[in-house]
Protein backbone atom coordinates (compact mmCIF):
# COMPACT_ATOMS: atom_id res chain seq x y z
CA UNK A 1 0.00 0.00 0.00
CA UNK A 2 1.69 3.70 -0.96
CA UNK A 3 1.35 6.61 1.40
CA UNK A 4 -1.60 7.68 -1.04
CA UNK A 5 -3.78 4.83 -0.25
CA UNK A 6 -4.19 5.71 2.89
CA UNK A 7 -4.41 9.08 5.47
CA UNK A 8 -0.47 9.69 7.57
CA UNK A 9 -1.26 10.59 10.56
CA UNK A 10 1.76 12.83 11.53
CA UNK A 11 3.05 14.52 14.43
CA UNK A 12 5.90 17.83 14.35
CA UNK A 13 7.92 18.90 16.82
CA UNK A 14 9.74 21.58 16.28
CA UNK A 15 10.56 24.77 18.44
CA UNK A 16 10.67 27.40 15.60
CA UNK A 17 6.53 28.42 15.29
CA UNK A 18 6.81 29.94 11.93
CA UNK A 19 7.48 27.31 10.64
CA UNK A 20 5.42 24.83 12.38
CA UNK A 21 2.52 26.98 12.08
CA UNK A 22 3.03 26.91 8.06
CA UNK A 23 2.93 23.09 8.42
CA UNK A 24 0.22 22.96 10.14
CA UNK A 25 -1.86 25.06 7.81
CA UNK A 26 -0.66 23.15 4.91
CA UNK A 27 -1.87 19.72 6.54
CA UNK A 28 -5.31 20.89 6.77
CA UNK A 29 -5.29 21.41 3.23
CA UNK A 30 -4.08 18.05 2.79
CA UNK A 31 -6.94 15.03 2.56
CA UNK A 32 -3.93 12.48 2.91
CA UNK A 33 -2.21 13.92 6.17
CA UNK A 34 -3.89 13.80 9.47
CA UNK A 35 -2.25 16.06 12.41
CA UNK A 36 -2.32 13.06 15.72
CA UNK A 37 -1.89 17.17 18.26
CA UNK A 38 -0.56 20.41 16.99
CA UNK A 39 2.46 20.56 16.45
CA UNK A 40 4.40 20.57 19.84
CA UNK A 41 7.60 22.68 20.52
CA UNK A 42 9.16 20.06 23.17
CA UNK A 43 11.09 16.53 22.57
CA UNK A 44 9.26 15.58 26.13
CA UNK A 45 5.81 16.36 24.43
CA UNK A 46 7.11 14.57 21.65
CA UNK A 47 7.85 11.30 22.87
CA UNK A 48 4.37 11.38 24.82
CA UNK A 49 2.26 11.91 22.07
CA UNK A 50 3.99 9.45 20.07
CA UNK A 51 3.77 6.77 22.40
CA UNK A 52 0.03 7.40 22.74
CA UNK A 53 -1.11 7.82 19.22
CA UNK A 54 1.74 5.89 17.37
CA UNK A 55 1.72 8.24 14.03
CA UNK A 56 2.89 7.27 11.07
CA UNK A 57 5.56 9.79 10.57
CA UNK A 58 7.14 12.48 13.07
CA UNK A 59 9.40 15.83 11.91
CA UNK A 60 11.48 16.25 14.50
CA UNK A 61 13.84 19.31 14.65
CA UNK A 62 17.29 18.30 16.27
CA UNK A 63 18.86 20.91 18.19
CA UNK A 64 16.33 22.97 20.79
CA UNK A 65 16.51 25.79 23.00
CA UNK A 66 17.68 25.11 26.57
CA UNK A 67 19.50 22.38 27.94
CA UNK A 68 16.95 20.17 28.02
CA UNK A 69 16.87 16.59 25.35
CA UNK A 70 17.62 16.69 21.65
CA UNK A 71 15.42 15.68 18.78
CA UNK A 72 18.46 12.80 18.13
CA UNK A 73 17.65 11.08 22.25
CA UNK A 74 13.45 11.77 21.46
CA UNK A 75 13.95 9.62 17.92
CA UNK A 76 15.70 6.94 19.81
CA UNK A 77 12.81 6.57 22.63
CA UNK A 78 10.02 7.40 20.03
CA UNK A 79 11.46 4.36 17.60
CA UNK A 80 11.51 1.95 21.06
CA UNK A 81 8.39 3.44 21.84
CA UNK A 82 6.96 2.40 18.20
CA UNK A 83 9.42 1.28 15.89
CA UNK A 84 7.24 1.21 13.05
CA UNK A 85 7.30 5.38 13.32
CA UNK A 86 9.19 7.18 10.68
CA UNK A 87 11.17 9.75 12.30
CA UNK A 88 12.40 12.60 9.77
CA UNK A 89 14.72 15.01 11.20
CA UNK A 90 14.27 18.42 10.18
CA UNK A 91 17.41 20.74 10.78
CA UNK A 92 19.60 23.96 9.59
CA UNK A 93 22.63 22.36 10.61
CA UNK A 94 25.19 20.48 8.49
CA UNK A 95 27.19 18.63 11.38
CA UNK A 96 28.37 15.19 10.49
CA UNK A 97 28.27 14.00 13.69
CA UNK A 98 24.83 15.07 14.54
CA UNK A 99 23.67 13.35 11.13
CA UNK A 100 25.60 9.69 11.90
CA UNK A 101 24.12 10.25 15.64
CA UNK A 102 20.63 10.64 14.42
CA UNK A 103 20.81 8.21 11.92
CA UNK A 104 21.75 5.73 15.02
CA UNK A 105 18.85 6.34 16.82
CA UNK A 106 16.72 5.31 14.25
CA UNK A 107 16.12 8.52 11.93
CA UNK A 108 14.58 7.25 8.25
CA UNK A 109 16.50 10.58 7.04
CA UNK A 110 16.77 14.48 6.86
CA UNK A 111 15.27 17.35 5.63
CA UNK A 112 16.14 20.95 5.60
CA UNK A 113 13.92 23.53 7.17
CA UNK A 114 14.93 25.51 4.03
CA UNK A 115 12.38 23.48 2.29
CA UNK A 116 9.45 24.61 1.18
CA UNK A 117 6.44 23.33 3.48
CA UNK A 118 4.56 22.01 0.80
CA UNK A 119 8.03 19.46 0.08
CA UNK A 120 8.10 18.75 3.70
CA UNK A 121 4.87 17.24 3.77
CA UNK A 122 5.53 15.45 0.37
CA UNK A 123 8.70 14.00 1.48
CA UNK A 124 6.47 12.88 4.96
CA UNK A 125 4.48 10.89 2.90
CA UNK A 126 7.19 9.08 1.39
CA UNK A 127 8.56 8.43 4.65
CA UNK A 128 5.49 6.98 5.95
CA UNK A 129 5.78 4.84 2.71
CA UNK A 130 9.47 3.33 3.47
CA UNK A 131 11.25 5.69 1.48
CA UNK A 132 15.14 6.96 3.07
CA UNK A 133 15.05 10.47 2.56
CA UNK A 134 18.89 11.70 2.49
CA UNK A 135 20.58 12.85 -0.75
CA UNK A 136 23.40 10.66 -2.13
CA UNK A 137 25.98 13.33 -1.59
CA UNK A 138 25.09 13.29 2.18
CA UNK A 139 24.70 9.60 2.51
CA UNK A 140 28.47 9.18 0.81
CA UNK A 141 29.40 11.42 3.83
CA UNK A 142 27.81 9.87 6.40
CA UNK A 143 28.51 6.42 4.88
CA UNK A 144 32.34 7.23 5.65
CA UNK A 145 31.98 9.17 8.96
CA UNK A 146 30.05 5.93 10.19
CA UNK A 147 33.33 3.88 8.79
CA UNK A 148 35.92 6.11 10.60
CA UNK A 149 33.81 5.74 13.84
CA UNK A 150 33.72 1.69 13.77
CA UNK A 151 37.14 1.86 12.89
CA UNK A 152 38.50 4.35 15.77
CA UNK A 153 35.86 1.60 18.21
CA UNK A 154 38.05 -0.96 17.01
CA UNK A 155 41.24 0.16 17.70
CA UNK A 156 39.77 1.92 21.02
CA UNK A 157 38.65 -1.51 22.18
CA UNK A 158 42.26 -3.07 21.19
CA UNK A 159 43.93 -0.48 23.34
CA UNK A 160 41.21 -0.98 26.42
CA UNK A 161 41.39 -4.82 26.08
CA UNK A 162 45.40 -4.75 27.22
CA UNK A 163 44.49 -3.01 30.81
CA UNK A 164 44.54 -5.22 33.22
CA UNK A 165 41.78 -5.54 35.65
CA UNK A 166 43.52 -3.77 38.03
CA UNK A 167 43.93 -1.27 35.84
CA UNK A 168 40.55 -0.81 35.12
CA UNK A 169 39.09 -0.33 38.48
CA UNK A 170 42.07 2.44 38.78
CA UNK A 171 39.99 3.29 35.70
CA UNK A 172 37.26 3.16 37.59
CA UNK A 173 38.01 5.36 40.75
CA UNK A 174 39.64 7.99 38.38
CA UNK A 175 36.58 8.37 37.16
CA UNK A 176 34.73 9.29 40.10
CA UNK A 177 37.44 11.61 40.97
CA UNK A 178 39.27 9.84 43.31
CA UNK A 179 43.36 11.07 43.44
CA UNK A 180 45.71 8.49 43.83
CA UNK A 181 46.16 9.02 47.55
CA UNK A 182 42.50 8.34 47.85
CA UNK A 183 42.87 5.29 45.21
CA UNK A 184 45.57 3.77 47.45
CA UNK A 185 43.64 3.51 50.80
CA UNK A 186 40.71 2.14 49.23
CA UNK A 187 42.50 -0.56 47.40
CA UNK A 188 45.46 -0.96 50.34
CA UNK A 189 48.17 -0.37 47.78
CA UNK A 190 50.58 1.98 48.31
CA UNK A 191 50.79 5.40 46.54
CA UNK A 192 53.60 4.61 44.31
CA UNK A 193 51.83 1.51 43.10
CA UNK A 194 49.06 3.56 42.35
CA UNK A 195 51.22 5.93 40.24
CA UNK A 196 53.00 2.55 38.51
CA UNK A 197 49.23 1.67 37.35
CA UNK A 198 48.16 5.10 36.23
CA UNK A 199 51.53 5.18 33.92
CA UNK A 200 50.78 2.19 32.79
CA UNK A 201 47.01 3.09 31.77
CA UNK A 202 47.90 6.48 30.21
CA UNK A 203 50.87 4.47 28.29
CA UNK A 204 48.74 1.40 26.58
CA UNK A 205 45.62 3.87 25.87
CA UNK A 206 48.11 6.38 24.45
CA UNK A 207 46.92 9.70 26.44
CA UNK A 208 48.97 11.60 28.20
CA UNK A 209 46.84 12.70 31.29
CA UNK A 210 44.05 11.02 33.69
CA UNK A 211 41.38 13.05 32.62
CA UNK A 212 42.32 11.95 28.78
CA UNK A 213 41.98 8.66 29.73
CA UNK A 214 39.05 8.82 31.77
CA UNK A 215 37.37 10.78 28.78
CA UNK A 216 38.81 8.02 26.32
CA UNK A 217 37.37 5.03 28.38
CA UNK A 218 33.56 6.53 28.66
CA UNK A 219 33.98 7.40 25.09
CA UNK A 220 34.39 3.93 24.24
CA UNK A 221 32.31 2.08 26.98
CA UNK A 222 34.76 1.48 29.29
CA UNK A 223 33.38 2.99 31.85
CA UNK A 224 29.71 3.67 32.69
CA UNK A 225 28.76 7.34 34.17
CA UNK A 226 25.57 9.00 35.92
Amino acid sequence: MSATDRIVSLLICDDHKLLTDALATVVGLDEELHLIAPPVNTPEEAIRLAEEHLPNVVLMDIVFKGDGMSGIDATRRIKEASPSTNVVIMTAHDDERLLVEAVEAGASGFLSKDEAAVEILAAAKAAADGEVLIDPATLTRLLAQVARQREEQRDALVLLDDLTDREREILGLLAQGKRNDDIARELYISPQTVQTHVRNILGKLRVHSKLEAVSFAVKHGAIQVG
